[in-house]
């Protein structure tokens, strides 16, 4: 049976219109990176438990920690009405439009504004990846107030996290995307940095340290790859941004 069970109800009433930040893998891992790198420096609490159709029937476990825990979980922070969606497995792309079904209701029992994020394949260089932001009617206004660009290019966002962004357009619920530009063969701690500093904070109004994302870049990038090459070894299509000239 779908639904999400709630680990920590007493948080639930000091949770105010909530910003939830998506963290599902995809290309350079960066949502991956950024949200796991958010529940770690703001030690968030475990909410709730996403027991959706779609999500794999695993069982994860932790280092130094006896617990078994489903793959798909929420994290909380009350003082900074920030939520995360944490996944330790990639989510097909036709099961996120289950996930999606699933999680629509309680976005909007709990006035929850998703921001997804992406990375869009781009080889390594000195500069700083780019950062574009995208999103539905009634929350495009916020990628302006924050400052964050918008798309030089025409282009559309794949696998799962496009899934619950279609779901979101199809349905008219409030929603925001943050792409980056990252490393399509790696995971990439610099683009989930640049997320992190250039899009979340401005946009969730929050300040998140990033010293050690950035002092431990290659243990990081270490402890990300055997995902990454799982992923790249699946039939499985990962969410990542795609400019739509590459069908044209």
């Amino acid at each position: 049976m779908a639904r999400i069970r709630v680990l920590a109800e007493e948080l639930t009433d000091e949770l105010e219109s909530p910003t939830l930040v998506e963290g599902l893998p995809g290309v350079g891992l960066v949502g991956k990176i950024a949200a796991d790198h958010l529940v770690e420096a703001f030690d968030m609490t475990h909410y709730a438990d996403v027991f959706c159709e779609g999500v794999p029937k695993v069982a994860v476990y932790m280092e130094d920690d006896p617990a078994l825990h489903p793959p798909v979980r929420l994290y909380a922070d009350p003082e900074r009405d920030l939520l995360v969606l944490q996944s330790d497995i990639p989510i097909r792309p036709e099961a996120a439009t289950e996930l999606a079904a699933c999680l629509g209701p309680w976005f909007e029992e709990l006035d929850v504004l998703p921001v997804f994020l992406s990375g869009i394949a781009h080889e390594r260089s000195e500069d700083v990846p780019a950062l574009y932001g995208v999103g539905t009617d009634g929350a495009r206004s916020r990628l302006e107030a924050a400052g964050i660009d918008s798309p030089t290019e025409t282009g559309l966002v794949s696998g799962p996290t496009g899934a619950l962004l279609s779901n979101a357009v199809s349905v008219g619920r409030p929603a925001l995307a943050l792409i980056v530009e990252s490393d399509p063969q790696f995971p990439d701690p610099e683009a989930a940095r640049v997320i992190i500093k250039h899009g979340l904070e401005p946009l969730v109004g929050i300040e998140v340290p990033v010293d050690d994302l950035v002092n431990s870049a290659t243990e990081i990038r270490q402890a990300k790859e055997q995902l990454a090459r799982r992923m790249q070894q699946s039939d499985e299509e990962s969410t990542q941004a795609r400019p739509l000239g590459m069908y044209q």
